[in-house]
């Protein structure tokens, strides 16, 4: 009886856990809901919005083609930046200096120049060039050496028709697009393994097979989250063609019924729901394809279950 009073006695007693105050977390909590009680009042009682007449001019038939408009611009100046970009950043990488050297001057002068720069610049193309002709090169220069006619030129087109607003923003955001995507490729490259090219080099495989089955796709995991980030940047960089001008885009109707009708505060409002509606929609697309690309590494992929198995020996257990 001793013995058991004196264990008794030295078991220590439970412990009472007390939770960690935070009273910052509270008052936190408590200003940001009285801001956005705030928030929600202004949208609500400023009549500076005029939500029915946003409303009934955002849906209008020029406007929904802007949109198309914008859509189509993002999709084209990504394939072409992606494609131009995963050229340029192998040319980086390249052992050759004049490649790399020529990859390393586009980089260089398409990151340095702001996009509306380059936007209103491709759209007075015209002023370089009034006509784009094929033919015979220094066909005038033979023609006075010799003294004879020769006229060496196949076929002209006038700047203007080839190279429209559309075509010019295109040519401006697409070309800038390629400098970005070539050192985000080239970042995600150099992140693959070097032995495992190594490897493949071993197994036969050729530079270029090897690029495309065993470096590219390895380097995906790394080249899409900020691909993802690149195209929502695009969608909303296509306001920018409205300096070439374009004047079927999304911005450009919305901001000429504002001067138009003087309200030009709603209008630039639904600008802001437009563009949020387009790129909350990529970015739901942009989280679905870096979890499919980032399975097997982390915790960012789908979690494999394994389910254990007795072995044939009947003692333990096999994975």
């Amino acid at each position: 009886m001793t013995e058991t009073k004196t264990a008794e006695q030295a078991r220590p007693e439970a412990i009472t856990a007390v939770p960690v105050r935070h009273p910052g977390r509270w008052v936190a909590i408590v200003v940001i809901a009285i801001l956005a009680a705030m928030f929600a009042h202004m949208l609500v009682t400023n009549e500076a919005f005029q939500w029915r007449f946003m409303f009934d001019n955002m849906f209008r038939p020029p406007v929904v083609e802007g949109v198309r408009t914008s859509l189509v611009l993002t999709v084209l100046a990504m394939v072409i930046g992606v494609t131009l970009g995963v050229v340029i950043a192998v040319m980086r990488l390249s052992p050759n200096p004049v490649l790399s050297g020529a990859a390393w001057v586009y980089t260089w002068f398409f990151r340095a120049v702001p996009r509306v720069v380059l936007l209103v610049l491709f759209g007075n193309l015209g002023i370089l060039y009034a006509r784009y002709e094929l033919g015979l090169p220094f066909d005038r220069q033979i023609a006075n050496l010799f003294g004879v006619g020769i006229d060496g030129r196949l076929f002209g087109l006038d700047a203007r028709t080839v190279v429209t607003g559309f075509v010019a923003g295109l040519l401006g955001l697409a070309l800038s697009e390629a400098a970005y995507m070539a050192e985000i490729v080239r970042g995600g490259m150099k992140a693959v393994d070097p032995g495992q090219q190594e490897a493949a080099h071993a197994l036969g495989m050729g530079h270029g097979t090897t690029l495309r089955r065993i470096v590219l796709p390895q380097a995906m995991r790394v080249i899409v989250p900020p691909t993802g980030n690149e195209t929502i940047a695009m969608l909303k960089d296509t306001s920018l063609v409205a300096f070439v001008p374009v004047t079927n885009e999304l911005f450009f109707q919305l901001q000429a019924i504002g001067s138009r009708t003087f309200r030009v505060f709603p209008m630039l409002v639904a600008a802001c729901l437009w563009y949020l509606a387009m790129t909350s929609v990529l970015m739901v697309g942009q989280y679905f394809i870096e979890r499919y690309f980032s399975r097997g590494f982390g915790t960012g992929g789908r979690q494999v279950r394994v389910r254990a198995r007795p072995t044939r020996a009947g003692g333990g257990h096999g994975v």
